[in-house]
C-alpha cells in the first residue's frame, strides 16, 4: 500500500518544489483516439493574472495518415511491435520580463524572447507492456523573425493593456534544431476511473537541452491510451495532474542562441537554475468527435534572480 501512496502523494502535493517544457502534446492524458484529428492549443499568463516570464504560446497540431509518408519520419524512433502514429505541429512561444512597458534592458530579469517551430513527431504505443515512446524533430527560429513583438503588441492594443516597449532588446535571430524523446509507462490502473504513469524526457538541441522525470495521474471517466482501440468508450471526463523535475543544460530563451552571440542582453550561464520543477493540472472532456481541455501550470524560477511563474491554457480538438 505504501508503494502506491507515495507516488500518488508526490503527484498531488508537490507543485512548488519540482521543466521548462511549455507545450506538451504527447503526454498520455492528452491522447486523442483516431487516425485523423486537429487540435489547437493556447497558453497565456492572463489566466493566472500575471504578465511575465512565459507570457504566451500556441500550437496547431494535426494527425493524418498521409503524414506517414513524410521522409523526416526516418529520423524518428519506430519500435517493433508498437502501434505507430505520426503528427505535425506548429508551435510559437513568447517570453517577457515583468515590466513590459519599460523600453530599457531590465538587468536581473528575463530577456524578451520568442520562437516559432515546426515539429514532426511520432507516438509508438506498446499495448502489451502499457508504454508509449514519443520522438520529435523540431526545426525553427528564435528571435525577431518569430514575430513575438508583433503578436504581443497587437493583442495588447486590442485588449487595452500596457503596450510592450522592450522587444528591441530581445534575443536575436538564431536557428532552432532540437530532438526530443519521451517515454511513459503505466504503473497503476483501476478500471476506467484512475491511472498512474511514470514519464521521462530528454531534449538535445539549440533551443532546449535538458532531461526530465516525473509522474502523472488521471481521475474520472477515462479510456486507457495503452489499450486496444476497440474497447474505447465514447465519452470521457477526468482531471489530471503531473509533476516534473528537470535538469537544465541549455535554454536559448534565457542564454541566447547557440550560434548568434549578438543579443543585447542574456542571462549568464552561472545564474541559470540547473534544477527546476513544474506542476501541471487540469480538466479534460472528450466525446467521439470533440476534445476540450483547461489547464494550469506552476513553474519554479529558472534563473537566480527570477521568480516562479504561472499560466493557464485551453485546448480544442476535433476528430474526423
Amino acid at each position: 500500500m505504501k508503494s502506491i501512496l507515495l507516488p500518488l502523494l508526490l503527484v498531488l502535493f508537490l507543485p512548488e518544489r519540482l521543466l521548462a517544457q511549455k507545450i506538451d502534446n504527447v503526454a498520455s492524458f492528452r491522447d486523442l483516439e483516431g487516425d485523423l484529428y486537429f487540435r489547437y492549443h493556447y497558453d497565456n499568463d492572463y489566466f493566472s493574472g500575471t504578465d511575465e516570464n512565459y507570457t504566451q504560446g500556441y500550437s496547431l497540431e494535426i494527425f493524418a495518415p498521409i503524414i506517414k509518408k513524410n521522409p523526416i519520419n526516418y529520423l524518428l524512433i519506430k519500435p517493433l511491435n508498437s502501434e505507430l502514429r505520426y503528427g505535425l505541429a506548429i508551435e510559437h512561444i513568447g517570453f517577457t520580463p515583468p515590466s513590459i512597458g519599460n523600453p530599457d534592458i531590465q538587468v536581473g530579469d528575463r530577456p524578451f524572447a520568442a520562437a516559432i517551430m515546426l515539429k514532426n513527431f511520432s507516438i509508438a504505443t506498446d499495448t502489451l507492456v502499457k508504454s508509449r515512446l514519443s520522438s520529435s524533430l523540431i526545426l525553427g527560429i528564435i528571435g525577431p523573425a518569430a514575430f513575438g513583438k508583433e503578436m504581443q503588441v497587437g493583442i495588447h492594443k486590442i485588449t487595452g493593456n500596457t503596450i510592450p516597449k522592450g522587444w528591441k532588446n530581445q534575443i536575436k535571430n538564431d536557428m532552432i534544431l532540437n530532438y526530443e524523446i519521451s517515454y511513459e509507462k503505466q504503473l497503476i490502473r483501476a478500471e476506467n476511473y484512475f491511472s498512474l504513469q511514470s514519464n521521462s524526457t530528454a531534449r538535445v538541441g539549440t533551443l532546449f537541452t535538458n532531461a526530465a522525470v516525473g509522474l502523472n495521474t488521471t481521475l474520472g471517466l477515462i479510456n486507457s491510451p495503452f489499450s486496444a482501440k476497440n474497447i474505447k468508450k465514447k465519452f470521457q471526463f477526468y482531471a489530471y495532474s503531473q509533476v516534473l523535475g528537470n535538469l537544465i543544460g541549455y535554454d536559448a530563451t534565457l542564454q541566447g542562441g547557440l550560434f548568434n552571440k549578438s543579443s543585447p542582453y542574456t542571462i549568464p550561464s552561472a545564474e541559470i537554475s540547473r534544477f527546476t520543477g513544474q506542476f501541471n493540472y487540469g480538466l479534460i472532456l472528450k466525446t467521439k468527435t470533440l476534445y476540450f481541455e483547461y489547464s494550469r501550470t506552476v513553474l519554479t524560477r529558472e534563473f537566480d534572480t527570477g521568480t516562479s511563474t504561472k499560466w493557464g491554457g485551453i485546448r480544442i480538438g476535433f476528430t474526423f
